[in-house]
């Protein structure tokens, strides 16, 4: 018994039915599409993934210098309202 209950020897009269019908060089181009294809899909996610370990790097450098771009800014809200108070 092979995949699912075909045999072996099914496969085989698939296989050399699909060759008549289409030819070696067609396949052949079908089969480095294919390829091409998955090579394709493998660098983008690669590059992906890379974009997003960047983010990841970045993000918290620009966390730490909003954080202490935001406490610069209520000290300046505090000396001013303090200023007023004192007028």
């Amino acid at each position: 018994m092979g995949l699912g209950g075909i045999s072996i020897w099914q496969l085989l009269i698939v296989l050399a039915i699909v060759v008549l019908l289409f030819g070696t060089k067609r396949l052949k181009g079908i089969g480095g599409d294919l390829g091409n294809a998955v090579k394709g899909f493998k660098k983008a996610m690669d590059t992906d993934e890379a974009k997003k370990e960047e983010e990841k790097e970045d993000q918290p450098q620009q966390k730490i210098a909003e954080d202490s771009s935001d406490n610069v800014t209520d000290s300046k809200a505090e000396d001013v309202s303090s200023e007023q108070k004192d007028k």
